[in-house]
């Protein structure tokens, strides 16, 4: 019987080229467009062609045998992985993110297409690496995730981290339990919950402001730190659980007092859990973690 070949999942995202033209048209429109903003086309365009240019490269270096497949990052949540997919994302660290949620143990590789631009945390190759990752395919690095799992059974994973709160970031009223069992009504812009990999991002901005932050654990440590932004103190709501850290086994309940509150990762809006007035969400480390190559 023969062997089913390895399936590579190129990831990337639209340019900003491509989403100007989306937009205005034409070029002349969008250069008109950036100038007014005191931008240039040819800035925009030169990313365009190093984005095009290393997915043509990309897509070169997969052996001829192997199947292929190409997936944009707005159609993910309509995407089916394979158990024995390879997925290559091409674009900034945070494309990595986005399409680790979907993942459940098949290696990723990071490309990226233009070196020296982003940090490089996690599209950490250059295009020229590919064809021997391709080949070794080893262990690679094991990164803990974060899942949060509402009461009917839906359940959602992050990579850098999960926001619980107002789809529109104003005030959220609910119900906190920490991992001690210690409950506290809140009304907040939201909690925060991430992981080492996160602890460079959105949770990183919010402990520069903190004395009292909790550390950060490591990328693959796991464990999660999780912040209360801007707590209100209140007859009716407390100030008083507003960070701390989750370890394996430990959980942070939130039980929702607003009509309607939303659960995403990673900065994926548009791929969110809705909890209605009185539905529960627990969030805690993931048994899913991400392999990076």
């Amino acid at each position: 019987m023969s062997t089913l070949a390895p399936r590579v999942v190129i990831v990337s995202r639209r340019s900003e080229l491509d989403e100007l033209l989306a937009r205005h048209s034409t070029r002349g429109a969008a250069a008109f467009f950036l100038r007014e903003r005191g931008r240039d086309l040819a800035e925009v365009s030169a990313r365009h062609d190093a984005l095009t240019a290393a997915l043509t490269e990309v897509g070169s270096a997969i052996p001829a045998d192997w199947r292929r497949g190409h997936v944009d990052r707005a159609d993910l949540p309509r995407f089916l992985f394979a158990p024995e997919d390879v997925v290559i994302a091409v674009g900034q660290d945070g494309l990595v993110a986005n399409v680790a949620k979907y993942l459940d143990g098949q290696p990723v590789i990071g490309v990226d297409p233009e070196p020296g631009r982003n940090p490089g945390v996690l599209v950490r190759h250059p295009v020229a690496a590919v064809p021997g990752l391709l080949h070794a395919r080893g262990d690679g690095e094991e990164r803990a995730m974060v899942v949060a799992r509402l009461d009917d059974g839906q359940t959602l994973h992050g990579l850098n981290e999960i926001y619980l709160g107002h789809p529109g970031h104003q005030s959220a009223r609910y119900v906190l339990t920490g991992p001690g069992g210690d409950r506290e009504r809140q009304s907040s812009s939201g909690v925060i919950v991430g992981t080492g990999t996160g602890a460079t991002g959105w949770c990183a901005s919010i402990a520069r402001e903190r004395a009292t932050a909790p550390a950060m654990p490591g990328p693959a440590e796991a464990a999660l730190c999780w912040y209360v932004r801007e707590a209100w103190p209140s007859p009716a709501t407390g100030v008083t659980q507003v960070a701390g850290r989750l370890h394996t086994g430990q959980t942070l309940e939130l039980s929702s007092e607003s009509e309607r509150l939303v659960a995403f990762a990673d900065g994926l809006e548009s791929d969110a859990l809705q909890l209605a007035w009185g539905q529960r969400i627990s969030v805690g480390v993931a048994d899913r973690r991400l392999r990076l190559l």
